[in-house]
């Protein structure tokens, strides 16, 4: 199977904010294009909580990326022109050292043994790669989701370390609707009976409470509108229904299942919980002497592009809205954008062409 995955040592040890240290860790990363002879035409992206570093097809790994419309030749992150770089988040299990690897101190699993993960951390891991492939500054940073998140840790901590800035479906800090479904969804897992404090095997896995976790998740991802348009009332045909009186009757319910079934067995339960909780724990104004505009006042960037969603529930508009007012006010030229993608959260990762035409111009005018 082609891997087109490098890797990069972190510093040893890597600190932690929380308290803690990784020894010998290391990021797996993706890239595309030819850095310049100046160095100043990088773009780093910053992923959301499951994907990996594999965001578009390349030489080494043809198989499709995650956001393989969004990154290549003559597409709106145009790869003839920009040095992109996707890194797998650190405390993943896509490459990257995370609960999932090995404990070099121990040399066995990490699993809850390893450190409180915040997405300061995922930022600082990240810089730390970019200084290592002898780029100074980004020509633009782009987050989206967790990874906007991740993006404002990154800019907060490291002022003047981009000149541009996409911010994509993200938030300056967590608010009560993301965490409530978040810690259902850790709930899920945790009272799994085969999950065991962490201590799962392939045997004796805790399926049951992925499958649940993910079927929550994609239920905030789409758009209630999405859902009513896809799947309306329908019920499967009576050969297609198990015998059990309440089994799955509709379309929305095998839709779901069939998600997550593909999903329990490619994502690492424990990778699971440390990502859920560092997005519940960021607040961008723990910069800001705890006032998000004081923090993102403090991002120093040249432009930025801010775009939302209006059926997004995830991560609504109105947190969209406040990173673009924010970045304004810091100085920045703010772009905002506000899409009616019926997709939802969801929409930046299939709504191409609308999401696509803003970054393309935003890019472009550079």
């Amino acid at each position: 199977m082609s891997d087109a995955r490098r890797w990069f040592d972190l510093s040893s040890p890597f600190r932690m904010k929380r308290g803690g240290e990784l020894v010998g860790a290391r990021l797996a990363y993706e890239t595309w294009g030819t850095l310049g002879a100046a160095r100043d035409n990088a773009i780093l992206i910053l992923t959301g909580l499951s994907p990996s570093a594999h965001a578009a097809s390349n030489a080494e790994d043809p198989s499709p990326g995650w956001w393989e419309e969004m990154i290549g030749p003559g597409k709106p992150i145009d790869t003839d022109r920009w040095f992109v770089i996707c890194a797998n988040t650190l405390g993943s299990c896509k490459g990257s050292t995370g609960p999932a690897e090995v404990n070099p101190a121990t040399g066995e699993v990490y699993r809850l043994d390893f450190p409180e993960l915040t997405l300061e951390d995922v930022a600082n891991s990240s810089h730390e790669l970019v200084r290592g492939l002898g780029i100074e500054r980004l020509a633009c940073l782009v987050g989206n989701s967790m990874g906007g998140m991740s993006a404002l840790a990154y800019l907060v901590q490291h002022p003047g370390s981009a000149r541009d800035h996409i911010s994509i479906s993200t938030a300056p800090q967590a608010q009560p609707f993301a965490i409530a479904i978040r810690s259902l969804q850790r709930e899920a897992i945790r009272l799994d009976p085969n999950w065991k404090q962490g201590h799962y095997d392939d045997d004796h896995y805790p399926e049951a409470g992925m499958s649940i976790a993910r079927k929550l998740g994609v239920i905030t991802y789409r758009s209630a509108m999405e859902w009513v348009g896809r799947f309306a009332r329908i019920r499967l045909d009576s050969e297609q229904r198990e015998e059990d009186p309440f089994a799955v009757e509709f379309q929305v319910e095998s839709y779901l299942a069939g998600h997550a079934r593909r999903f329990v067995r490619s994502f690492d339960p424990n990778c699971y919980l440390y990502l859920s909780r560092a997005s519940d724990w960021f607040d961008i104004a723990e910069h800001g002497g705890g006032k998000v505009d004081a923090a993102l006042k403090r991002i120093d960037v040249e432009r930025a592009l801010v775009i939302g969603v209006e059926t997004d529930i995830l991560f609504p508009l109105t947190q969209q809205e406040q990173i673009a007012d924010g970045l304004r006010a810091a100085g920045a030229e703010v772009e905002f954008v506000a899409l009616d993608s019926p997709q939802g959260h969801d929409a930046f990762l299939v709504d191409i062409a609308r999401f696509g035409a803003a970054i393309a111009r935003f890019l472009g005018t550079r």
